[in-house]
């Protein structure tokens, strides 16, 4: 054995200096960008099935459903919710496939929150 190597099976002796390691500043954190889900009116939809969909999709009481879905109706469009991109596209898709299942034409987009 060779005892100037400094070296026992790979280790150090503990009589070298440690290894310092940089600190490294914690990375700056920054929310996600928010998108609206928003319905848009048309002449076909009944309205108990759009106050259904924000129900069963949104998990709205039946009362904010209905003021939603008369703002729906009365304005062009209503805001269902505010979400994550990638929430608020899986929940418009999830609309509008449930929409379509029905034989519905209502309309669910994904809009940047500004």
């Amino acid at each position: 054995m060779n005892s100037t190597s400094g070296t026992v099976f790979g280790q150090h002796d503990q009589t070298e200096s440690p290894v310092v390691k940089p600190q490294v500043a914690d990375p700056e954190l920054k929310r996600p960008a928010m998108y609206r889900v928003v319905l848009i009116n048309d002449d076909y939809t009944p309205m108990e099935f759009v106050v259904e969909v924000l129900e069963v999709f949104f998990n709205m009481q039946r009362e904010q459903a209905t003021q939603v879905m008369l703002a729906v109706h009365t304005q062009g469009k209503g805001v269902c919710g505010v979400y994550t991109k990638d929430i608020a596209e899986t929940k418009a898709t999830q609309v509008n496939q449930c929409a379509r299942d029905h034989e519905h034409p209502l309309m669910c987009e994904v809009e940047p929150l500004e």
